[in-house]
C-alpha cells in the first residue's frame, strides 16, 4: 500500500474560546492510503491536552516516517500493522488518521459503510450539540440565535470556566436562557476550568436552570477529587481530558457518570469500539465529542454514534471553508449516508 501525507488549513465561522484559550483556524492533516486501486481517507488535527502537545507538524512528520516502513504491507494486514505503530509509539492523532484511512478503504473493498458493518441503526442517532464558546454574555446570545439559524439546533453546549470566575459563568448561562427555546437541551462544558469547590457549587446551580450534564468540571490530573464532586452532584459528571483510552475508564468508574470519546485521543475508531464497550462494562455512558475537526473526521464518528448517548459533533458546522462532506445534517442528527466507507468526498466550500 502507498500512504499520501498533505496538511490543509480550515477556518472557524465563530472563534471558539474555551477556559484554555481561543482558536480561531487550525491545520490538519490529510491521509490516504491506496491500494487495489482503492484509496481510504482518514485525518489527525492537532490538540494540546496531555503532556505533550500533539502539533500539525508533528502528526505528519511521524505518518511520512512510517509510510516507508507500511509500504510493503497490505491494509488488511491489520494485525501487521498494529504491531508496526507499537514499535514506533506513534501518538493518538497519527494513529488515528491512519486507523481511520484503513477502516475506510475496508468499507469500499467490502462495498459497504461502516455502520452498516458494524451492524448499527442509525435511527438510535441522537441530536448532536453544537458549542457555545465563553463570551460575554450579549456575545453569547448571539452565537445562540446564530447557531439556530444556521442548523436548527436541538441541544447546545455551553463551555463555562471562565477565568473570570463563576460569576461570569453564571451571567452567561442566563443570557443564554433568555434565548435558547425551553425545549432545547443544554449541557456543560467546563475543560477543567473550576476548583472542586466551584464545581460543586456550579453543579447544584446548574441543575436548578435545567442542565442535563457536565463535562470535565475539574482539570486532568485531579481525578482524585472527582468522588468528592460525584456525591455532592445532582447532574451527572462526564470526563473528557481525564478519559483517552479504554485503559483509562476502570479507574474513572466509580467516580463519574460518563466518557467522551474523542477519536484524536483514542487513537482512531478501532479503540473508540474498544472504549464503547469498556465503558458500558462499567455501567458508564458515552458521548462522542471533536476537536477542530473537519467533516471528514466528524463523519468517522458519526459511523459510531447510534452508540452513544449524547453528541458533540459539530466543529465541521463551523467551518467557512471546510473541504469535506459526508454525514448530512438532518433534524439536528448528523446522519452518515449510504456509500462505502466513511462515505465522505471531496467538496471544497467557496
Amino acid at each position: 500500500m502507498r500512504i499520501h501525507v498533505e496538511t490543509f488549513t480550515i477556518h472557524k465561522r465563530f472563534p471558539l474560546t474555551i477556559s484554555r484559550g481561543t482558536t480561531a483556524q487550525t491545520t490538519n492533516v490529510w491521509v490516504r492510503v491506496e491500494a487495489d486501486a482503492i484509496e481510504g481517507w482518514g485525518e489527525g488535527s492537532p490538540f494540546s491536552v496531555g503532556e505533550t502537545p500533539q502539533t500539525t507538524e508533528a502528526i505528519a512528520r511521524q505518518l511520512q516516517q512510517i509510510a516507508l516502513a507500511l509500504e510493503p504491507l497490505h491494509p488488511l494486514d491489520r494485525q501487521k500493522i498494529e504491531r508496526v505503530l507499537q514499535e514506533v509509539q506513534l501518538s493518538s492523532a497519527a494513529h488515528a488518521a491512519l486507523d481511520i484511512a484503513l477502516l475506510d478503504w475496508l468499507g469500499q473493498k467490502a462495498q459497504l459503510p461502516l455502520w452498516r458493518i458494524w451492524g448499527l441503526n442509525r435511527d438510535r442517532i441522537v441530536p448532536t450539540s453544537v458549542t457555545i464558546g465563553i463570551n460575554p454574555p450579549e456575545v453569547a446570545q448571539q452565537r445562540v440565535k446564530d447557531w439556530l439559524q444556521l442548523t436548527c439546533a436541538k441541544a447546545l453546549k455551553v463551555k463555562l470556566g471562565s477565568p473570570d470566575g463563576i460569576a461570569a459563568d453564571q451571567a452567561m448561562l442566563l443570557a443564554i436562557r433568555e434565548v435558547a427555546p425551553p425545549q432545547v437541551k443544554l449541557s456543560i462544558d467546563a475543560n477543567g476550568g473550576w476548583s472542586l469547590t466551584d464545581a460543586i457549587k456550579m453543579s447544584q446551580w446548574l441543575e436548578q436552570q435545567g442542565v442535563t450534564y457536565i463535562e470535565q468540571p475539574l482539570r486532568r490530573g485531579q481525578e482524585q477529587d472527582l468522588p468528592k464532586l460525584y456525591e455532592r452532584s445532582p447532574l451527572p459528571i462526564f470526563v473528557d481530558e481525564s478519559c483517552f483510552t479504554s485503559r483509562d475508564i476502570p479507574a474513572l468508574s466509580d467516580r463519574v457518570h460518563g466518557i467522551n470519546i474523542k477519536l484524536m485521543k483514542s487513537g482512531g475508531l478501532s479503540e473508540a469500539v474498544r472504549m464503547v464497550h469498556t465503558a458500558r462494562a462499567c455501567g458508564l455512558q458515552i458521548m462522542f465529542g471533536c476537536y477542530s475537526d473537519s467533516g471528514l473526521l466528524n463523519t468517522a464518528a458519526a459511523q459510531l454514534s447510534p452508540l452513544a448517548d449524547h453528541l458533540d459533533l459539530d466543529s465541521h458546522l463551523n467551518l467557512l471553508d471546510g473541504p469535506f462532506s459526508g454525514a448530512s445534517l438532518q433534524d439536528g442528527r448528523l446522519l452518515p449516508n449510504d456509500l462505502p466507507g466513511l462515505g465522505v468526498y471531496y467538496a471544497p466550500q467557496s
